[in-house]
């Protein structure tokens, strides 16, 4: 009976430890902090709040030491014990001066950031919010420290540290979304992902291939997903948001929503948005140049040079898109924890903008150039395991399958030869990521990846006139590429004021590709290619933290990218009178990176974050002259055309700055800014030195902020420098179509800046106001690089719903 009735006191007790609820509040307002975190080293777990604030803290008892976090606040640190004292209820103060914060991307696990030696770069779905980017290239863009390139309305390449494209790598819940057939070109798969379902993204500058692998030399790019919130009672939680937008600069009419509903063990969230955008309206003032006097109009059998009624309207640039996501949530014990996810995306067939500006003789060169439907699809299962024994603290297992469509459509003026080229790639992945806790300063983070892309390429010729079909060259071989890898990070942290951090990776990358499609079109002298080959890479770094208001931190690095199917097998018109074909012998190019960084807190009225970087590449995959079958020329489409091919024939380097600053002017109002400084070369076939193509040049954001009562307003602007002739690279001044021109006659890059108002309001505790202005000034101004020019003036009006 004794023991029975111990039992039970037992089951009673653990019962209400199971219950225990905190709400974090913020201190001003008193409104609830959703994805507030809470963290401890001891246990090793992390906790974010739902909707209302709320999280169940069972798994933290006894915890010495938590932390909890909000960015914009100040951190907390306090006990188990503490919490319990406080009744469960934690008010967090606002402040905009803090060198800590919780990230993830850097090792896949959470760490503070002033424990990690790279830099790391947080955006908020607070900032999502008032600054309501049309995609999610703008709303890396927002960030200040991401310079995006836009070739068409429907699309956004990002540059990061003077490297872009496949050199970079995006991740969207930890799983790699770089394909076999991400180009050297400018990519828009970015716009696949959804602003509104994301829930916090983060930048990691520099080589990440540790953790990520092949193609993350500039920098990684991490998407965090809307998380399924499990209630914290008996009573179901339901939570959501739904919200209509209208943006003046191209008419767009978007319709979002969410909702979570959560038990105590499950969890489902579902989320919906539908995007229509219509053509883009350039501002009023700059250069000539970028106006639209005229556009192609198919009329019966003619295609028409029509006179455009208003040259400030960019026409075709108008696209629409819709996004889903479903994700369902299992955590039957506090040990485990299961969460499947399905992601959706397709547009509509959306024009290339910069190819219906080319000229030939005066009149357009393309009668059609556009790209169809691009189509993303993931299924995702994610199993988290936490243990206190054996060989790991936490593992997480993320099974992924990927499925990409895209294809691209031309046609000369006035010729009936309509090109399809149609992409399938099936990309199927398994990361293994463990952490352990080694004596009492030390952390270890390892794990497995196994990458596999089936990709599908096939052709078209459509004569339009007769609308009669054949089977046409494909833009790639039929082929699969894998890659296997292992990695290992070790920290040590001797006490809270130095951390030192160092990590290797083995990675197998293989290839095989089937040319044999293709050979009724080209005469290869090859109808397979095979590639073999591994790469090492290491990081070693150091963080010294003196004091609280002081962190200083430095990392060399080393990064990779694999050949991939684009880089070997694509056959394509790069510009004309040139065309690039196959190349079987590539092998890996490598990045060897250094960066130094400091950042002080002045009082608590004033923060200066200063990083230093260098980076060389070698054996760089460029574009150089070649031959086919002993001939430097062929007819293609045509016209009689240079053959080039990708080679290892490079060296590029890229010297850099980044500078933040964040102010406390008073109560409730501040001042940050965000600047980049870059420089890049790399080598020309005579071994001269050409400014690299993607090293975008200096730009930056300031933003003063004033908050009060729910209230946020934000006035910024946003700023770039001209890129002059002399520092244009090789392939820019071949492609003058897109850039203004100097006194000399030559073409180049302005400069440019634009003034922005934007704001947000509670106008009740369901309703929410986003209003704002972007380019006040109706600047007409074209990015480094891109074939699109910027929206002119843009008024831009969201309500939104929460339940």
């Amino acid at each position: 009976m004794k023991r029975l009735f111990f039992t039970c006191i037992a089951f009673w007790a653990l019962s209400f430890v199971s219950a225990q609820v905190i709400t974090i509040q913020d201190g001003e307002s008193k409104l609830p902090l959703e994805n507030a975190t809470l963290s401890s080293n001891n246990p090793k777990i992390l906790l974010t709040t739902n909707a209302k604030g709320q999280c169940d803290i069972a798994a933290l008892a006894g915890a010495e030491k938590i932390e909890i976090r909000y960015f914009g606040y100040k951190t907390l640190a306090t006990s188990f014990t503490e919490l319990t004292q406080a009744n469960y209820l934690i008010v967090l103060n606002s402040t905009r001066i803090s060198l800590d914060q919780v990230v993830i991307s850097a090792s896949r696990w959470n760490q503070n950031q002033r424990d990690i030696p790279s830099k790391v770069s947080t955006i908020t779905s607070r900032e999502v919010a008032l600054q309501n980017p049309q995609t999610a290239a703008d709303l890396l863009g927002a960030s200040g420290e991401v310079f995006i390139q836009k070739s068409q309305q429907g699309g956004g390449s990002p540059m990061i540290r003077g490297f872009s494209t496949n050199r970079l790598l995006y991740a969207v819940d930890g799983v790699r979304m770089n394909t076999a057939i991400f180009r050297s070109g400018n990519l828009q798969n970015v716009i696949s992902l959804d602003p509104f379902a994301t829930e916090r993204t983060e930048v990691f500058f520099g080589p990440g291939s540790i953790i990520y692998g092949s193609d993350a030399i500039g920098g990684v790019m991490s998407f965090e997903t809307l998380s399924p919130k499990l209630a914290t009672d008996e009573n179901t939680l339901i939570t959501g948001k739904a919200t209509s937008r209208f943006s003046s600069a191209n008419k767009e009419k978007t319709a979002h929503f969410d909702v979570n509903v959560g038990w105590k063990k499950w969890a489902l969230v579902s989320s919906f948005s539908s995007f229509d955008y219509g053509d883009l309206r350039m501002g009023r003032f700059g250069p000539d140049e970028y106006l639209r006097p005229f556009y192609v109009q198919r009329q019966g059998t003619t295609d028409i040079v029509v006179t455009n009624d208003d040259p400030l309207v960019q026409r075709p640039t108008s696209y629409t898109q819709i996004n889903l996501m479903q994700k369902v949530r299992f955590k039957p014990s506090e040990n485990w924890d299961f969460q499947y996810a399905f992601h959706y995306s397709s547009t509509s067939d959306y024009s290339r903008y910069d190819r219906h500006i080319r000229l030939r003789n005066g009149l357009p060169r393309s009668g059609e150039f556009y790209y169809g439907p691009q189509v993303w699809a993931m299924n995702h299962l994610n199993i988290s395991h936490s243990a206190k024994d054996g060989l790991y603290d936490q593992m997480t297992i993320r099974l992924a399958h990927q499925f990409f469509e895209e294809s691209r459509v031309d046609r000369d003026l006035n010729r009936t030869e309509r090109r399809i080229r149609v992409e399938k790639v099936q990309a199927s992945s398994l990361n293994l990521d463990f952490t352990k806790t080694l004596g009492t300063s030390g952390q270890l983070y390892y794990g497995l990846e196994g990458v596999i892309d089936d990709v599908e390429s096939s052709g078209t010729n459509v004569d339009v006139s007769n609308n009669k079909s054949v089977v046409g060259p494909s833009r790639y071989p039929q082929s699969t590429w894998s890659s296997y890898a292992a990695y290992l990070n070790y920290q040590w942290k001797a006490g809270e004021k130095f951390v030192l951090q160092g990590g290797l990776r083995y990675n197998n990358f293989a290839l095989d590709a089937d040319f044999s499609n293709n050979l009724a079109f080209y005469p290869f002298p090859f109808s397979t290619a095979k590639l073999d080959n591994s790469a090492l890479t290491g990081s070693l770094g150091f963080v010294i933290n003196p004091n609280e208001d002081l962190s200083i931190r430095a990392n060399a690095s080393t990064g990779f990218r694999s050949p991939n199917v684009d880089d070997v097998g694509k056959v394509f018109d790069s510009t004309p009178g040139s065309v690039v074909i196959p190349n079987p012998d590539l092998k890996a190019e490598y990045a060897y990176n250094f960066e130094l960084g400091i950042a002080k807190v002045f009082g608590e009225a004033l923060k200066i974050d200063l990083t230093g970087f260098y980076t060389t590449l070698e054996n760089a995959m460029v574009r150089r002259d070649y031959t086919l079958n002993g001939q430097s020329q062929i007819d293609y489409n045509g016209m009689l055309s240079q053959v080039q091919a990708i080679q290892n024939a490079a060296v590029a380097n890229v010297i850099g700055l980044q500078a933040g600053l964040e102010l406390k002017i008073a109560k409730g109002l501040s001042f940050s800014s965000q600047f980049n400084l870059q420089d890049g070369e790399e080598e020309l076939d005579n071994g001269e030195k050409s400014p690299s193509r993607h090293a975008a040049p200096w730009f930056g954001i300031s933003r003063l902020n004033f908050t009060a009562s729910g209230l946020n307003l934000q006035f910024y602007a946003q700023y770039s420098g001209e890129v002059s002739y002399e520092k244009l690279s090789e392939e820019g001044r071949a492609t003058d179509y897109i850039y203004a021109i100097d006194k000399n006659g030559k073409p180049y890059s302005p400069s440019w800046y634009t003034f922005n108002f934007k704001a947000l309001y509670p106008l009740s505790e369901r309703f929410t106001l986003t209003a704002g202005v972007e380019n006040l000034t109706d600047q007409r101004y074209r990015p480094y690089s891109s074939g699109i020019v910027a929206p002119g003036r843009n008024l831009i009006l969201a309500l939104s719903l929460h339940w």
